[in-house]
């Protein structure tokens, strides 16, 4: 996967060989900066924004959001004011109105000064990223919300190798179901995902469907150093959106 620059300094991204695009965004910016981002958001964003109890967490939403608000701007031929958004019932945003009628499909998520958002045309997509890191009492998180297969492969990791497999496993269950947009109400454990460190990142089985006939694909990227992202895209005109789960 190469990224490019595209734009300011802060800007990255890159194409997947799906045709979808990942552009990741840093956001640690001036004051200067942050104004001109403040001044984009909707009154609905920038209320959202003054909830947020630390003020670091208030300019990185801010900064996400504006950024949001630009890019989708920049695909749809309108001024970032202009782009009107509007949520499912978990919570996955998307085109309002007639907007919607673009194809355009999106999705996002940020961790620590850096946002990532996925980009597709007529697909649903979702994505997650992470920081890298020692997470409190993740054997016993893989335990509980890892699938039977991932749980296996995840105890067999030697003790270093731990911490990003966590990660790499975590990251990418988050970005299957932000794409189905069912959110955590999608039971963790009816999907499989890789996870070993080095092995290509997958979707390994959806309920009793394996992954390779599932209608969706995963891709791993790393939208910097320390951190560790998945993205997952629609690739079938019908594919597993709700598994009837019993």
């Amino acid at each position: 996967m190469i990224w490019g620059n595209s734009g300011p300094a802060t800007y990255a991204t890159c194409y997947l060989d799906d045709g979808s695009e990942v552009v990741v965004l840093g956001l640690n910016v001036t004051s200067d900066a942050f104004d001109a981002s403040a001044a984009l958001l909707s009154d609905a964003e920038r209320d959202r924004a003054s909830r947020f109890a630390f003020d670091s967490d208030q300019r990185r939403f801010t900064v996400a959001r504006a950024g949001l608000r630009t890019l989708l701007a920049t695909r749809l031929g309108v001024t970032a004011e202009a782009v009107e958004l509007t949520y499912g019932k978990n919570g996955k945003p998307a085109l309002a109105k007639a907007q919607a009628d673009s194809g355009l499909r999106f999705n996002l998520s940020h961790s620590g000064d850096v946002a990532a958002y996925a980009f597709s045309m007529g697909q649903e997509i979702g994505i997650d990223v992470e920081g890298i890191r020692e997470i409190a009492n993740a054997d016993n998180i893989a335990a509980r919300f890892f699938s039977a297969r991932e749980s296996e492969v995840y105890d067999t990791l030697a003790p270093i190798d731990k911490p990003l497999g966590f990660l790499n496993c975590w990251t990418r269950k988050e970005a299957f179901i932000k794409a189905l947009g069912d959110g955590l109400s999608y039971p963790l454990d009816t999907f499989d995902v890789s996870l070993r460190p080095g092995e290509p990142a997958e979707i390994l089985r959806v309920a009793d469907v394996p992954g390779a006939q599932c209608g969706w694909t995963l891709r791993d990227f790393s939208p910097g150093q320390g951190l560790v992202g998945a993205c997952v895209v629609r690739t079938a005109d019908e594919p597993i959106d709700s598994v009837a789960l019993s």
